[in-house]
């Protein structure tokens, strides 16, 4: 079988670990990368003795899929030029700066029959693949995911920055629509919403809060779940999921079951599993794991986050805009 052709567009800090990825898959070949900045594209290229432009225009003809790894308010651009030429899609989270424009990718994918998969990484990690296998009508979800400053990342607001992760493993989660969205939260640094809460409640009863900052001292990545008889602790970062029994007056048992052992998923690269399962689907035809449609869903819920918490803090909006700059 021949192999597929692909290349990332767009190798900064997390792009470049897509050029690994591919470089690492039998059944690719990296055709090329792409990159606007010349030192950047140069240190890329000679690194990985893969071919290096600055115009993915150049490339379009050339390739198959396409991680598509710049600066949030290019994704649509970038993605519907290869869509339009039947090129299969994995982007960056979030999928657009706009719910239309995720709408109309999500078209352009139908309509040219392309693979349009979106990037909420957390989807491939094992605690997140664990957890859904022990949720089924979640009464409370809690999640906190806080991380120290960082300048890369502020193109977007905490909440379509960090948030949206949460979001999706929520809307997931949860079978059934969201009747309601609260948020409050601050800019601490960069002049956009660096710290965020949110309430969302659905219509089977289920509530999700959600919180969220880049101008933690710590790194957290957690999230608590109670069920009707049973409560659920999930660790991101170290791929754990605990689970405690809750007795019929609800009080909660210490934890007393861990659903797998931790030291089986030492060295677990996240990154790659999605990679991998992207390729997998472009070879087999199959629906990717987070859609374009998954994208859009949360994509939807964060700039309602964002745009309560502006309004509330006197920031005027545009339509359907994720944050105000």
């Amino acid at each position: 079988m021949e192999k597929l052709r692909a290349a990332v567009i767009g190798v900064g800090y997390l792009g470049n670990f897509h050029v690994q990825k591919y470089l690492a898959l039998p059944d690719v070949d990296l055709v090329a990368v792409v990159e606007t900045d010349s030192g950047r594209r140069r240190e890329i290229g000679q690194k990985y003795d893969v071919d290096a432009t600055a115009n993915y225009r150049e490339i379009i003809d050339e390739v198959d899929l396409v991680s598509i790894v710049v600066p949030p308010d290019r994704h649509f651009a970038v993605a519907r030029d290869f869509l339009n030429a039947g090129v299969h899609v994995l982007v960056e989270k979030p999928v657009t700066e706009t719910v239309a424009d995720a709408e109309t990718l999500i078209a352009l994918a139908s309509q040219h029959r392309c693979l349009f998969q979106v990037g909420h990484l957390e989807r491939f990690n094992p605690a997140v693949i664990a957890l859904r296998e022990k949720v089924a009508r979640p009464r409370f979800i809690g999640a906190q995911r806080f991380a120290p400053y960082k300048a890369r990342g502020t193109e977007v607001d905490v909440v379509l920055d960090l948030m949206i992760h949460d979001i999706d493993i929520v809307l997931s989660l949860v079978p059934s629509e969201i009747i309601g969205i609260s948020s409050s939260g601050q800019s601490v640094i960069t002049g956009d919403i660096d710290i965020a809460h949110a309430r969302l409640e659905f219509t089977d009863g289920c509530i999700a809060e959600l919180s969220a900052s880049r101008v933690s001292r710590d790194q957290v990545r957690a999230m608590t779940i109670r069920q009707a008889s049973s409560y659920i602790s999930v660790d991101f970062m170290n791929h754990l999921l605990l689970i405690g029994e809750i007795d019929a007056e609800g009080r909660t048992d210490e934890h007393k079951e861990v659903s797998f052992e931790t030291r089986n998923l030492t060295g677990t690269d996240v990154l790659m599993d999605e990679i991998r399962s992207f390729v997998g689907a472009v070879a087999q035809g199959l629906v990717p794991e987070v859609t374009g449609e998954d994208g859009k869903r949360a994509l939807e819920v964060a700039i309602e986050i964002s745009r309560g918490i502006n309004e509330e803090n006197d920031v005027g909006l545009g339509e359907l805009t994720p944050s105000a700059h």
